[in-house]
């Protein structure tokens, strides 16, 4: 257990965020968390109101209990594929039909089931049943994912999301041909309103939130294409729900396509997390992991390139990843 006292100087402000400002070692949402659970004390009177303003000559006081051991059983037997590993940070290249953290009929067969295995240390930061997870992918999404090590790496790297400067970088096969070379869809997703388990396009007067999606074409694959990704926000299943909109969805998606197969057996869609560029936690380091693509999504775009007349197989990296398509 460790106790923190502070005294307010300055100007009136919320709690959540005034702590938030002066413990940079704690994400603003683990900081709400534990005033919820009265772990905070205004005066020397229990206070669990965020929104609770402080004022010059305030003490607050500030309990953080020891981690609590975690009903989720480690397993070693699952792979992990790592782009990047220290004491702050874990970057994993996840593979295609594993669930980030455990829900309902996923409840030892995670990737922090993996994890735990992997880095026994990770119970209790964040104080969540998603130890350490920053942001999360698909089910079926392959590619890098970062990971907390530390309570500090959480809040940090949970600032850089939230402020934009990680950089999220994605490559897919959807359907069709776009008319343009490059675009940006800014629609408010939100949960469907027939079906409870998909996300659409929904205004923000009706419940949806802000979603940014910067696409740009790669390669034309006859009547598929190989587009770039790069995330602005990260709604639940932002890019597979935008290029749906856009009438060109993700090759493979189950929920959200309905096109014929290109003739490759697919595990889930072919979207894939390329590269992922954070600042490191501590050095301040810029950290690029890149992920190569899965061997399925290597196999479709061979085989569509042959059906088109495309590249040779000799060339697709240079002219994927780098957007020589000479």
């Amino acid at each position: 257990m460790r106790e923190i006292q502070l005294e307010v100087e300055g100007k009136k402000e919320r709690l959540d965020r005034y702590l938030a400002d002066r413990l940079a070692d704690l994400s603003r949402s683990r900081i709400q968390q534990l005033i919820a659970e009265n772990c905070v004390r205004l005066n020397d009177s229990p206070c669990t109101a965020k929104r609770e303003m402080v004022r010059a000559g305030d003490r607050v006081t500030l309990t953080i209990p020891d981690p609590e051991p975690v009903d989720l059983i480690p397993d070693p037997d699952i792979p992990l594929s790592v782009l990047y590993e220290d004491a702050e940070l874990l970057v994993i290249d996840k593979q295609a039909d594993l669930v980030v953290h455990p829900a309902a009929g996923h409840a030892n067969d995670t990737l922090v089931n993996a994890l735990l295995a992997h880095c026994p240390d990770l119970q209790g930061i964040g104080g969540e049943r998603r130890p350490g997870i920053v942001h999360r992918l698909d089910k079926d999404t392959t590619g890098a994912i970062a990971i907390a090590k530390t309570e500090r790496a959480l809040a940090h790297l949970q600032r850089q999301i939230k402020a934009k400067t990680a950089r999220r970088e994605y490559l897919g096969i959807v359907y069709g041909a776009p008319k343009t070379e490059r675009g940006t869809v800014d629609a408010p997703l939100g949960r469907h309103p027939g079906d409870r388990k998909k996300m659409a396009v929904v205004p923000v007067e009706k419940g949806g939130r802000r979603a940014v999606t910067h696409w740009q074409v790669r390669e034309r694959l006859g009547n598929y294409t190989l587009m770039y990704f790069q995330l602005e926000t990260g709604r639940t299943h932002q890019i597979r729900v935008h290029c749906a909109h856009l009438g060109h969805p993700i090759v493979g998606d189950p929920i959200y396509s309905k096109g014929r197969s290109p003739g490759v057996r697919l595990t889930g869609q072919a979207l894939h997390a390329w590269r992922l560029t954070l600042e490191h936690p501590v050095t301040g380091e810029t950290i690029a992991a890149i992920a190569p693509l899965p061997e399925t999504f290597q196999t479709l775009l061979d085989v569509l390139r042959r059906r088109s007349g495309g590249l040779s197989v000799g060339d697709e990296a240079r002219a994927s990843l780098t957007g020589d398509r000479r």
